[in-house]
């Protein structure tokens, strides 16, 4: 295990075949995605270019579900993955800069150490925090909270933050702000609206992708062996809707790029859960889905909405299914988690239509309908004191998983439950 605090790493400039045979299958598959694109709804899609409307006419215009792919070198089969850390149950979810905070640490760590269904935490990192600089990285965080969690047998999971909601927020480091990376992002806002409600990065952009690929590599290096680091993953698949508009070409090859870079987390992570938080577009999710089980990666989604229609939606012959389903029929194949914002807790419906739903109508949920084998539980003042209730009751105390499924996933060759 490296205990060097900052990390120098670069990426060799060398180009190697299985990196060629990526390339050369990203222009392929990308041309194919957005001919089968246009060519589905002409009238939709009269020029190659997707207007601020597109993420919402992606998902209502009856588009054919797209077909996403990875070259054979990027596959992963569960028979080369080994034993894989297993630890499922209920874990803290911390916001903001607490982390940084030895005052709101110390309250964390009693509440770990007092609540028995805790299993860890999951603590949040944007990127430009892990790479200050191209090729430096800075783990000191990381290592500090999982040397503490250890000491208390407890658990760290990370997300891995790439998407900003605010107009002043961008989370990517700065030299991907530039030319070479075209900016490294791009603002995204509501539909037919100029105002920027945040920033979301640009993985169509192949230097981007490989700087990305890189930051995996240094984290499973670093990261994999521990035996209290739980996982790694990625937040919300939603491309927001683009203040100034994108190219088909540019859509599909961030969703090819983005089933790539979740290959790099897997090769990088043999031993320890890597996820990605899936919510929309719906066009894209069953080839995300059946991309991440077959590399043997965990399905996540970063909300709990009860009733909220676009994730519930069983889908049709014209039309494809929200995420939520996916969870159901996939329970005991792959590996499931499932975080619950501040918002969740507001409302069972994410346009505020629904009901506020108590902690057990969350849990209960995301426990019976989705089968979740995780649930991050984000600790929102005004709420988390109910978290806390519910999990001390003897049904989340009386197993090590807090009353969640626990059976190995079969896209694990085996799992590590030490």
């Amino acid at each position: 295990m490296q205990s060097a605090n900052i990390i120098n790493s670069r990426m060799n400039k060398a180009t190697t075949t299985t990196t060629q045979k990526l390339r050369n299958m990203l222009i392929t598959s990308t041309m194919a995605i957005g001919i089968s694109l246009a060519s589905w709804s002409p009238q939709a899609f009269s020029t190659t270019t997707l207007t601020p409307d597109a993420e919402l006419d992606m998902q209502e215009l009856g588009l054919q579900e797209l077909n996403l792919s990875i070259d054979q070198d990027m596959q992963a089969t569960a028979a080369i993955q080994g034993p894989v850390k297993w630890h499922p149950g209920h874990y803290m979810m911390l916001v903001g800069g607490g982390k940084d905070s030895a005052w709101y640490m110390d309250q964390i760590y009693t509440e770990l150490e007092t609540h028995s269904a805790l299993r860890g935490l999951v603590i949040r990192y944007e990127w430009a925090e892990l790479e200050p600089t191209k090729g430096v990285y800075d783990f000191a965080s990381i290592d500090h909270h999982l040397a503490e969690l250890a000491k208390r047998k407890k658990r760290l999971i990370i997300l891995i933050e790439t998407k900003s909601f605010g107009a002043n927020e961008i989370r990517v480091p700065k030299y991907l702000q530039t030319a070479e990376y075209e900016g490294g992002v791009f603002a995204f806002g509501h539909s037919g609206s100029n105002v920027i409600d945040g920033y979301n990065i640009k993985l169509w952009n192949q230097n981007v992708f490989l700087r990305f690929a890189a930051l995996a590599k240094a984290l499973g290096q670093h990261l994999n062996a521990h035996p209290h680091f739980e996982g790694a993953g990625l937040q919300e698949s939603a491309l927001g809707t683009p203040i100034k508009p994108i190219t088909t070409t540019q859509a599909n090859t961030f969703y090819t790029n983005l089933l790539g870079i979740n290959k790099h987390f897997r090769n990088n992570f043999p031993n320890t859960m890597s996820f990605q938080y899936l919510n929309f577009p719906r066009t894209y999710l069953s080839s995300l889905v059946n991309g991440l089980k077959d590399m043997g990666a965990t399905l996540g989604c970063p909300d709990v909405f009860p009733q909220d229609p676009g994730l519930l939606f069983p889908g049709t012959k014209y039309s494809p299914k929200g995420i939520y389903p996916y969870f159901t029929e996939l329970s005991g194949t792959m590996p499931l988690a499932i975080q619950i914002e501040r918002a969740n807790y507001l409302n069972t419906k994410f346009d505020g239509s629904g009901h506020k739903p108590t902690v057990t109508e969350l849990f209960n949920f995301a426990k019976q309908t989705l089968k979740v084998n995780y649930i991050f539980w984000t600790r929102s003042p005004g709420y988390y004191d109910d978290v806390l209730a519910l999990l001390r009751q003897k049904t989340q105390t009386s197993t090590l998983s807090g009353g969640l499924p626990s059976a190995c996933p079969a896209s694990y060759a085996a799992c590590n439950t030490n």
